[in-house]
């Protein structure tokens, strides 16, 4: 397995848009097919968009990862913003702190194999969130 990862900083809205053609190329070089390249493209869009909108600047780093001869991609989501008060809150489908649809984290959650979220009130959060390959899912 090779290994690749892709860090953009996020501290403008054009940065989402990096953020998430990066992510999309790294699971094609993976092998993830055009189905699971969006999920994951979504994902990324989501977790970078939290970014913008609640930190005001953190990264998202994209990195393949293989675990028994599967490969996969691990998308992490880092800022210094006001963190997350209430994570079982926050992971209810229909929650929102901002007023949108509630959809955000409960949709990276579906999205992805697994996430692992961890906030600390006024240092900040970090999301990991980590896609599987398996052959149905492969070109």
């Amino acid at each position: 397995m090779f290994y690749h990862q892709v860090t953009v900083d996020i501290t403008k809205e054009l940065d989402i848009s990096i953020a998430r053609q990066e992510g999309k190329e790294l699971a094609r070089i993976i092998g993830f097919n055009q189905v699971n390249q969006v999920r994951i493209k979504t994902v990324i869009s989501e977790l970078a968009r939290n970014i913008y909108l609640y930190a005001g600047q953190g990264k998202i780093i994209v990195e393949a990862v293989e675990e028994v001869k599967r490969p996969g991609i691990r998308v992490s989501a880092i800022d210094y913003g006001p963190g997350i008060q209430d994570i079982d809150l926050a992971l209810q489908t229909g929650y929102t702190s901002s007023g949108g649809l509630g959809a955000g984290l409960p949709g990276v959650q579906k999205l992805m194999d697994s996430i692992n979220v961890r906030s600390t009130l006024h240092l900040g959060t970090e999301i990991i969130a980590i896609k599987w390959c398996s052959e149905k899912m492969m070109k």
